[in-house]
């Protein structure tokens, strides 16, 4: 039997939000649709025009999550993870403005955004809600068409392509699937989750490189927190959401300013452990990096976008109130994270345009629940049952962002979703795992029916829940 191989740096992206699916994926899509057309012998200076059709999910929230602005950057050849993110407006205006897009970076077409992207709202195709196609038009006459799906957390696949990782073609020492082939390796070779997680790593990359490669990925969730928690003003998109990270950090630490991210924390830990200032702290973390999110900032998707907040945040409530802050601690909880996102990727998914946000804050919960255990001391039961607490109390959540934008409800979902990660870490480090009822595979199991019984409306449409009940009026696109 084939497995899909998964790697940590598949399941943590470093990208720009506000969306990895209708955001990040997308851009990504744009870049893959260039490496084609250019690897199937055409050269982009022959190309004419080009027009990209959005479908379904992609579509109805296009606008609100910046798919447009991210198809326009990719077509350019902006890289997510190096683009200077303040450059963003510019680049996109420059644009709109001269009805000229460079594409590939160094050849000029003609390209009126309102005209060359199409919101095809009714329109969906078969494979996934999320789903884009590019039409190219050369100097010859000769036309292209590519589709592409977004199936959730930056991945991407072609039509007609192969549907799986593009990793798939590492031979990994323990292939891994489900939570139980998962915990039967461990018991075999007596290695922690987040120990296994580093040898399949090898098949990828040397073990240094797979280590500055998961710091790396926290350095930038770190910086987010702290980028999220100085930075006051309003959220773009028309909704006029006030940013409240910044005011919460203030009104916490009484304040006091201070100009770099170690003495930050160094006063946080100097106002105790008391439940209600963790719990402040933890909501503070969250809504920074979502807030950041929002804004089109440099954030980490894990696994996906709309859910980057809840890992960073219980991520920092171990390093600032567990005394956990060691690099090794830290690649712990990554690795042992990006495993339990893995098996929700395969066996479920990890979209909310497939899922709804169970797929997100759920999926993401489970993750900070499982790698939190681990770090805490937890046996490799204990951890899987951490992540299982956390899922079954996201079942049936659903996706219902107002006006397309990635913040209501989402930012706070997160701080929730934090939240109940240290909750089920808790429980399962006080319980005894042989006596669970259920096990994680159970509860993937039940998040993928529960999946395909929801109503599409509550699928990233904005066609229901709090979507189509809060009134607003959103500026002209």
């Amino acid at each position: 039997m084939a497995h899909e191989c998964i790697s940590v740096f598949d399941i943590f992206k470093i990208g720009v939000g506000p969306s990895s699916s209708h955001t990040l994926g997308p851009w990504r899509a744009a870049l893959q649709f260039l490496q084609e057309m250019q690897a199937s012998g055409r050269k982009l200076t022959d190309v004419q025009n080009v027009s990209v059709l959005l479908y379904g999910s992609l579509a109805k929230t296009g606008h609100g999550h910046g798919t447009d602005i991210a198809v326009q950057l990719g077509l350019c050849g902006d890289d997510p993870v190096t683009f200077d993110v303040n450059e963003i407006n510019n680049k996109i205006d420059d644009i709109r403005r001269n009805n000229i897009l460079p594409l590939g970076g160094n050849h000029n077409i003609p390209f009126i955004p309102l005209q060359h992207i199409s919101f095809l709202y009714e329109e969906s195709l078969p494979f996934h809600p999320n789903a884009l196609t590019f039409l190219v038009t050369f100097g010859d006459g000769e036309q292209l068409a590519s589709t592409y799906y977004s199936i959730g957390g930056g991945f991407v696949v072609k039509e007609g392509g192969d549907k799986g990782s593009a990793a798939n073609q590492v031979d990994l020492p323990f292939p891994i699937d489900t939570a139980r082939q998962l915990l039967q390796w461990c018991i075999k070779t007596g290695y922690s989750i987040s120990e296994l997680v580093m040898e399949n790593e090898q098949a990828w990359r040397p073990e240094a490189a797979t280590r500055q490669g998961v710091l790396n990925i926290w350095k930038v969730m770190r910086d987010c927190i702290y980028r999220g928690c100085h930075t006051s003003g309003e959220l773009p998109g028309g909704l006029k959401v006030a940013r409240r990270a910044a005011s919460l950090n203030k009104k916490l630490l009484k304040g006091n300013t201070y100009t770099d991210y170690d003495s930050w924390i160094d006063a946080i830990r100097k106002g105790g452990n008391h439940f209600a200032y963790t719990l402040d702290w933890v909501s503070c973390f969250a809504l920074a990096v979502n807030e950041e999110n929002a804004s089109f900032g440099r954030v980490v998707t894990a696994p996906t976008n709309g859910a980057a907040g809840v890992i960073p945040a219980v991520l920092q409530y171990f390093i600032t109130f567990c005394d956990g802050y060691q690099e090794d601690k830290i690649m712990q909880f990554i690795l042992t994270a990006s495993e339990i996102g893995s098996i929700f990727k395969k066996r479920s998914t990890i979209s909310a345009a497939m899922g709804g946000c169970q797929a997100e804050i759920g999926v993401s919960s489970a993750m900070a629940a499982a790698a939190l255990t681990e770090c805490l001391g937890g046996s490799q039961r204990q951890v899987l049952m951490a992540a299982e607490i956390a899922m079954e109390h996201h079942l049936g959540l659903t996706c219902d962002p107002i006006g397309g934008l990635v913040q209501v409800p989402c930012i706070e979902r997160n701080t929730m979703g934090a939240i109940k990660a240290i909750t089920a870490s808790q429980l399962a480090l006080q319980s005894n795992p042989e006596l669970a009822k259920v096990s994680l595979d159970a509860v993937v199991k039940t998040m993928w029916e529960t999946a395909l019984d929801m109503n599409s409306k509550y699928k990233e449409t904005s066609d229901g829940g709090l979507a189509v009940n809060i009134p607003i009026s959103l500026p002209e696109c």
